[in-house]
């Protein structure tokens, strides 16, 4: 539980967010937090990894130093030591088909246990295994998939059992007029990134009216401005316009009448994510709408969740762009259930960029220790000894999972050594039964991109500080001198 200086409460699992809320001041531990930070946005998963990776790295460099080696010879080895791990991680990865959805899924639920969502883990692996599949495309000769097509709504009540997969875009706004319809179904939208308004004049302008009849004529023009607009869309054939800008009371009244529903002031990524969603193309110039540039779902219907109301466009036919409404009964939990489906999501997406896995459980860091300390016997003089204390810190995390297990460190290492001396290739920790078993065959899975990002910036993060001499506070820079730019006093 983080309680920041507001008494604002986080309870999460989840390392970035750990980090990321701390008030960390050493300028070390800085370092380290950017790690989590840079772990989190490039993979989305693996940030503790790589954090306790750093640490004993560190640990284990400040036991060599003590010894009388030198900081650069630390560093080559650590350096060698890291491209023998990525030149084994490499060996160890098996493919995985893109269109295996049970893999996928298992490669989900690995990045959501311990997120504290209990029995809705695989109800949330399957829909993030879904929702990849669907914004998934093909770019050359490989396939790509952006989280940022992918709609994450938070909203309390019901269940986290509630949460479901939208084939479209919800909408954070609710239709502009009572008159106006509030589910059509085979829906043709507009996306206007333009205001169905007057636009006011650049220029201040004033124009006299001497009678009432000339009063008239001109709110008449206004009237009539406005119906032209809207015979505009009808004659598209729309039956739902989406606008990012205003949409003029008149204009409104004129679409009620027309049976079309409507929504303003929709946010730019959203209507971005409309388009993908139902192939619409965005409008910026009401006279270039044709019927070609509309874009079609199968239902679009204003709901009302709580006590907002909120647009839902669903049902589109492929749509590349999805939205997942995350329910829970409480929003602590809206939020942790958030943190674990974006590390599903990022995890999935990590395997279609790269479509490569290992066992999880502590396997592969285990071996990759094996692996390097074999390596070190080759090398020979005080490079060796770096080389070592990285297989020693590759340790570190099935001995951290034995911990969190509630398991004996040195029982399960010994037990996972030997193991692997046997020519166990994924053996790793249960923590359900405290026994060393194949994580493969228990369905524990991680991309191989997850590792290989995180060992590479635990090993980047302790190189620089391993370089640092000195700790010196640097000078303020001088005040900037009146007028020379900045807020005037």
């Amino acid at each position: 539980m983080l309680v920041d200086s507001l008494g604002d409460v986080t309870i999460t699992s989840d390392g970035a967010t750990v980090l990321d809320e701390l008030d960390v001041q050493h300028p070390a531990a800085k370092m380290l937090v950017e790690v989590a930070k840079t772990q989190d946005d490039e993979v989305g998963d693996g940030t503790t990894t790589s954090v306790v990776l750093a640490g004993e790295l560190l640990k284990r460099a400040e036991m060599l130093l003590d010894q009388g080696l030198h900081h650069t010879v630390i560093n080559a080895g650590f350096r060698k030591a890291q491209e023998k791990a990525m030149e084994a991680l490499e060996q160890m990865a098996k493919p995985v088909d893109l269109k295996d959805s049970e893999t996928l899924r298992k490669i989900a639920l690995t990045a959501m246990h311990g997120k504290g969502l209990g029995s809705a883990t695989e109800h949330f692996a399957a829909i993030a295994v879904e929702a990849v599949s669907q914004v998934m495309e093909k770019r050359g000769d490989a396939f790509t998939a952006d989280i940022e097509n992918i709609q994450l709504v938070k909203k309390e009540g019901k269940s986290l059992l509630d949460t479901e997969l939208v084939r479209g875009v919800i909408i954070d706004k609710e239709v502009v007029h009572p008159g106006m319809p509030r589910r059509l179904e085979k829906a043709r939208i507009a996306l206007l990134d333009t205001a169905l308004e007057i636009e006011k004049t650049e220029f201040s302008a004033e124009i006299k009216i001497s009678n009432p009849q000339q009063m008239q004529a001109f709110l008449d023009e206004e009237t009539k401005l406005m119906k032209d607009m809207v015979d505009k869309i009808k004659e598209s054939g729309a039956n739902v316009v989406l606008c990012q800008k205003g949409i003029d009371e008149v204009a409104q009244s004129f679409l009620a009448k027309a049976g079309i529903l409507s929504a303003r002031r929709i946010k730019k990524s959203d209507v971005e994510k409309l388009s993908r969603a139902t192939g619409a193309r965005i409008i910026t110039n009401l006279e270039d709408l044709r019927s070609g540039d509309l874009g079609s779902a199968g239902l679009v219907e204003e709901k009302k969740l709580g006590d907002d109301k909120m647009i839902f466009v669903q049902n589109a036919k492929d749509p590349k762009s999805v939205s997942i409404l995350i329910r829970a009964g409480l929003e602590r939990l809206v939020d942790e259930a958030e943190r674990g489906l974006k590390d599903a999501l990022s995890v999935v997406i990590d395997v279609v960029k790269k479509p490569r896995i290992v066992a999880g459980g502590g396997a592969v860091e285990t071996e990759l220790a094996k692996r390097t300390r074999d390596y070190a016997t080759k090398i020979g003089g005080r490079e060796q000894l770096a080389v070592e204390a990285f297989a020693d810190a590759m340790e570190a995390i099935p001995r951290t999972l034995a911990d969190n297990a509630g398991l004996e460190q040195i029982d399960i290492l010994v037990a996972l050594r030997a193991a692997h001396e046997a020519k166990g290739l994924w053996s790793g920790i249960n923590a359900y039964t405290g026994e060393v078993t194949d994580m493969w065959k228990e369905g524990v899975l991680e991309p191989v991109k997850v590792k290989e990002h995180a060992i590479g910036s635990a090993v980047e993060v302790a190189s620089m500080i391993l370089r640092i001499d000195d700790v010196i506070a640097a000078a303020k820079p001088p005040p900037m001198p009146k007028g020379a730019g900045g807020h005037p006093d």
